[in-house]
Order: structure tokens, then C-alpha cells, then sequence
């Protein structure tokens, strides 16, 4: 399926950025050891680069893949993306509402109901009572959670979880929609719902920025990839090209 570019402006614009992370050189130490030695002036760190010099704009209503392997920087790009992370240097621009489907489990309080945690997450999204009252049934549908929305979430299986977490995240109205592994989600049938829901995002020009290690929803979903490997830009072009030269690295690295 082809979705053309809506606008030449970028709705996303990542400048030079590094994201730079002090990491002490010894993690083993309890609380209490690293508070003395805090206070004694005799904690070391390191630096790890997270990000270094990454660059990339993404279009109105484009699909950007990032891919790479675990810790290549992949999630903490969409954190920059999603506002919720600041560079060590370089400029991040995002223009319009982001809706970021980063943690679908994390996010939910387990004492509290399914449906108190609709409300909890749709206002950290930025919805107020009444748009979360006009959604409410649409996202308890979509989750499939009609006979349970009312227990608490802790008595939830991790897929039920899941469900409610993409369905609220994604029952917004974003210009730039952030994904991180999150198109897992369910069976292959609530699979088949989540891809047909991004479907029409980009039809409405939404823009698209997915991380995954899923090569199949990355070729059918995503225009563009941006292959990274420890926090530094290898690839970044047509989305079979950049996908069939990191597959290839990766059998070569095995």
C-alpha cells in the first residue's frame, strides 16, 4: 500500500543530536555504598553515547521504520521524537500532537479499574474528561474488554493489558504517531485490527515513526527506514533497500 507524501515541510527535523548518558563504572554498589562515596566525591562514570550525530526529517503522512539491533539507540530516538527526552546536543523540532505508544503495560496503575485507567492515560495524552467520555466506548470495543473494563488491571493477562494500552494510545487525534514494539500486541486477529488502524492514520496524513524487529510490518507499513547500530546511522533510504542491507549484516555478524 502507497501513502504519497501530504507536505515538502518536515514534520519532524533531527539535527546532529547526541544523546550522551554517565553511567557509574561500578554498578554493583548498594544505595548506601553509592551515597557515601556520592557525598565523598568518589563515584567514577562513564559516558556512553546513546545517539551520536543522528540526523533524519520525516514528512507529512511518511512512515519512518528505525531498526537496528538491541541497544542500538532505536527507543531512545522515539523518546526524542515523543518530547519525553532532551538531547545532549543537537535540535529536535516536532511539529503538532505526538501520541506515543511506547509502554503499553508500564503505564497502568494495577489497583486501579480498566476504565480508571482509560482516564488516567487519555489525560497524560492530553484528552480532557470529555473527550475521554466520548471515546470511552470505542476504546472499551476495541480492546474487546467489554466484560472486564470494570476489574481492577491487575487481575488482567498481559495481553489484556496490551489491548487496552494500543487502544487508548492510538483513540487519539496525533499529527505524529510513535510506535516501540507495540504491533506485537494481541493474536493475529487483534493484529490484523491494530495494522488496519494505522492504515488509516496515514491515510489521513498522520505521520508514522515505528520501531520494530518485525521485517514484515516494517516492509508493508513504512516508506522510509533509518537502520542504526550503537546510537550511529548506517542506512537511511527506501525502506527494502535499508531492510535487505541490515538483514544482510546480521547473518554476517552470526
Amino acid at each position: 500500500m502507497s501513502f504519497p507524501t501530504r507536505s515538502d515541510a518536515p514534520v519532524i527535523a533531527i539535527d546532529a543530536v547526541t544523546v550522551r548518558y554517565r553511567v557509574p563504572r561500578d554498578p554493583a554498589l548498594t544505595l548506601k555504598e553509592y551515597a557515601i562515596r556520592r557525598l565523598t566525591r568518589r563515584v567514577s562514570f562513564r559516558e556512553i553515547d546513546a545517539l551520536d550525530s543522528v540526523s533524519v526529517t520525516v514528512g507529512e503522512g511518511e512512515a519512518l521504520a528505525v531498526i537496528g539491533p538491541n541497544g542500538a539507540g532505536k527507543t531512545t530516538l522515539l523518546r526524542l521524537v515523543a518530547r519525553v527526552l532532551t538531547p545532549t546536543s543537537g535540535r529536535v523540532r516536532v511539529r503538532g500532537r505526538v501520541a506515543p505508544i511506547l509502554d503499553l503495560v508500564g503505564g497502568f496503575h494495577p489497583e486501579l479499574t480498566g476504565r480508571e485507567n482509560v482516564y488516567l492515560n487519555g489525560t497524560l495524552l492530553g484528552l480532557t474528561r470529555r473527550e475521554i467520555d466520548s471515546r470511552l466506548t470505542g476504546i472499551v470495543a476495541f480492546a474487546e474488554l467489554d466484560g472486564f473494563i470494570d476489574a481492577p488491571v491487575r487481575m488482567y493477562s498481559s495481553g489484556m493489558v496490551a489491548r487496552l494500552g494500543f487502544a487508548i494510545a492510538s483513540d487519539v487525534d496525533p499529527d505524529v504517531l510513535v510506535i516501540d514494539e507495540a504491533l506485537g500486541v494481541g493474536d493475529e486477529r487483534f493484529q490484523v485490527k491494530c495494522a488496519e488502524r494505522l492504515d488509516r492514520f496515514r491515510e489521513r496524513g498522520v505521520t508514522l515513526v515505528l520501531v520494530s524487529h518485525d521485517m514484515h510490518s516494517v516492509r508493508r507499513l513504512c516508506t522510509r527506514a533509518l537502520w542504526i547500530d550503537r546510537g550511529h546511522t548506517q542506512a537511511l533510504g527506501a525502506t527494502g533497500d535499508v531492510v535487505d542491507a541490515y538483514l544482510a549484516a546480521q547473518r554476517t555478524r552470526r
